[in-house]
Parts: C-alpha cells; structure tokens; sequence
C-alpha cells in the first residue's frame, strides 16, 4: 500500500531501542570521567559514592512513579518529556564544581530516566502481538549494554579533546535530538499514518483478551504475595552487580592497574559486550529448556541459577595477573548477570496476571535499586581502603543467595 511503511512495528521498538541507547549512555558518561573528576576536582571514592548514590536515590524512587506519568500522559508526550528531562540534566553537569553540585545534577538525570523501561514496556504493550513481546522487549533491553559499550570510546574522546565538561554537553545533546526524533516519529498504531490496515489488524488480533476483571490490587497487598518477594529479594540481591559494573569499572581500572584514559576507552566497553550475549542466552536458554519438558517458572530458576554460577567470574578478579584478565572476568559477569537478570524480569510476566505486571515490575525494581545504593555505600566506605577485591568476591555470594531464595520461595508457586 501506497505510502505505508512495512513491518512498522520493528521501526518503532528500534527507535525505542535507540532512546534506550543514549539512555544508558548519559548515566555512564559519569563513571567513565570519574577518574578525570576525581583528580580535578579532588573527589574522593567516597564522595564519587554519594554522587553515584544521588543518582539510585531519584532513579528508585521515580521508578514506582514513572510508569504512572506515562499512562496518565501517553507514550509519545510523557517519553518525550522524561527524554528531555535526561537531557537536559545530564548537559548539566557541566556547570558542576565540585562533587555536591555533581550530586545534585546526578539526581535530577536519575529521576528523568526512570522511564525509560516502563516507556518501553508501554511501547510494547501497544505495538506489538503477545507472541512477538518477548522478543520486542529483548531488543530495546540490549540497548543497555550498548549504551555502556558506547560511553567509554565516546566520552574519553571528548575528555581528550574538550576537557571532561564536553563529555556531558556531548551526551546531552544527543538525547535531545532523540527525543524530538521520538516526538514527530512515535503515534499509538491507531493513529499512525505510516501503519497498514494488515499490519494494525495483526497487532491487535494478537494481543488477547482484555486484563483480568476486577479492581487492580493496592501496592501493599502485594507485599503480602509469596509471588511478589520470590522476585523482589533475588533482584535485591543481584542489582548491586550490574550497578557496580556501570559506574565503578574505569576507577578500578585506574586504581589497581593505573591505566590511563586511553586504555580504558580501549577495554571498558567489552563486558558490556558480552552483557548483550547474556541477554540473548537469558531469551534462548529458558526456550530451550520448555521444549526439554521444563516447565516455565522452572527453566527460569534454572537459568538464573546458571547466571549465579558464572557470577564466579567476577568473584575471581583478585586472581588476575593483568588488566586483559580482570576484563575477561568482568565480560563473565556481564554476560551471567543479564542472563540471570533476564529470567527475573521475565518472572513477572510468568507470575502475575497482566493488569498487575506494571505494578510488580515498578516494586521489584525499587527494590533492585535498593540493593545497588547499599552496595555502592558499602564500596564508598570500604574500597580505598581494602580495595576492590573482596566486593567482587561478594557480588558472587549475593547473586547464589538471590538464586537459594527464588528456588525457595518459588517452589511451590504453580507452572
């Protein structure tokens, strides 16, 4: 059909993916110029720690919220405002002169890119046919890694250039560009021009029944569901790993290897790498198990528990005899903590009723980001001291205690 555009929907999850990119990019602008911060504005760890913590604070607390502004607003108008926000924030930092005034722009980007998962979510859930949502929802979520991938190559190029303030103008301005992109690009498929009446039919022929009747259940009901802390405690115990990937890798490669801006451009962005393999295997392996006679709760213990045991990886880098090793235990726990992470995202869907899944997935990823402020606490007060070592060895033993509790509490929740 005549000015119609094929596959429309794969368009659309593609510019979410891309919002999702830049997303990640301006939160991991910060930890990549953090050595840079640290000796010009004379930062200490610890005081990197409460920048770091300003950030989970917002970004926990807006997450509950989040999804709430994009319904009462719609996807196109809500998206574009929380993108702006981000934007705005992250070019910011720029003005920062010491590690409050970083703090404080680091809380308003958490805040504002809060959103962007449940957008996506949203997204999905008006675009996409049930059948095709797993995968959907898989690409905008690689769109973290790569954001992570990006940040080290890209910031340290500003930093050598335009000194470490470009670096936040840069990803700034990109996010701004993204979201008028998002604002004259994204309709609801109702309302799209570019959409075939074949394609629009599909979509909504494929999307089931309507929610489950009845009043939607409060916030503390949840609290009481076996269901609910099944997802909540693992999530609470294995965020404090993918968080201190993102914002403390380049310190320690600066402090226990002292290498240079340059060499951390060159090795950071490979466990994030990796961390994209791990959200393939977090899509394939659970498939492969159902087909094998698991059932569908199971192949997901199943496959976190193997993401716990590749978490062994990380726990070993005191072992390491060179930066290229410690990258390569830290690309094992990027590509086990995306492949656990993926089987607990994934647990919502497979345990809740579809009109309590925003719900469930806004509570169990405050609690995640609980789980990261203490832990990125902990590495403030404890790391210039007895270095990085034993954190790692205890990412390891947080995500087998996350997996002991999900085989426990899950164990007699129905396939």
């Amino acid at each position: 059909m005549a000015g119609k555009i094929k596959s429309l929907r794969w368009w659309i999850i593609g510019l979410v993916t891309l919002g999702t990119v830049l997303n990640y990019l301006a939160r991991s602008t910060l930890s990549v110029a953090a050595p840079t911060l640290k000796a010009e504005l004379s930062i200490t760890t610890q005081q990197y720690s409460w920048i770091v913590i300003a950030f989970q604070a917002s970004y926990t607390v807006m997450q509950t919220v989040a999804g709430a502004v994009l319904d009462a607003l719609g996807t196109r108008l809500g998206f574009m405002i929380f993108a702006v926000g981000w934007a705005v924030a992250n070019a910011l930092h720029a003005l920062a002169g010491g590690w409050v005034g970083l703090a404080f722009f680091r809380s308003l980007l958490g805040a504002n890119e809060a959103a962007a998962i449940p957008a996506g979510a949203k997204v999905v859930s008006e675009w996409f046919p049930a059948r095709e949502r797993s995968l959907a929802t898989s690409a905008f979520q690689m769109g973290t890694s790569v954001g992570n991938m990006i940040a080290p190559p890209l910031v340290a190029f500003c930093i050598l250039w335009w000194g470490w303030r470009s670096a936040f103008v840069v990803s700034g301005a990109l996010s701004l560009v993204w979201a008028l992109m998002w604002w004259f690009c994204y309709r609801r498929p109702e309302e799209h021009t570019k959409l075939s009446a074949q394609e629009l039919t599909m979509i909504r022929e494929g999307q089931g029944g309507a929610a489950p009747d009845g009043p939607l259940p409060s916030r503390w009901s949840l609290l009481k569901e076996r269901s609910f802390w099944a997802i909540a405690l693992p999530r609470f115990f294995a965020e404090p790993a993918w968080q201190t990937f993102n914002f403390f890798i380049p310190l320690y490669l600066v402090s226990a290897w002292h290498l240079d801006l340059k060499a951390v451009a060159l090795w950071a962005w490979l466990p994030f790498l990796a961390a994209d393999f791990g959200s393939l295997a977090a899509g394939v392996l659970p498939g492969w198990l159902i087909r094998r006679g698991a059932g569908v709760i199971a192949s997901r213990k199943i496959t976190m528990t193997c993401g716990a045991l590749l978490m062994a990886g990380p726990a070993c880098i005191g072992l390491a005899t060179s930066p290229m090793m410690a990258i390569v235990f830290f690309c094992i726990g990027g590509f086990a903590h995306q492949m656990l992470n993926g089987a607990l995202i994934t647990l919502c869907s497979d345990m809740f009723p579809s009109n309590r899944v925003g719900t469930v997935s806004g509570l169990t990823g405050s609690a995640a980001w609980i789980g990261g402020i203490l832990f990125t606490f902990l590495i403030g007060q404890s790391a210039d001291s007895f270095g990085y070592n034993p954190l790692f060895v205890s990412l390891c033993g947080l995500d087998l205690v996350g997996c002991f509790v999900l085989w426990m509490l899950a164990r007699k929740i129905a396939e």
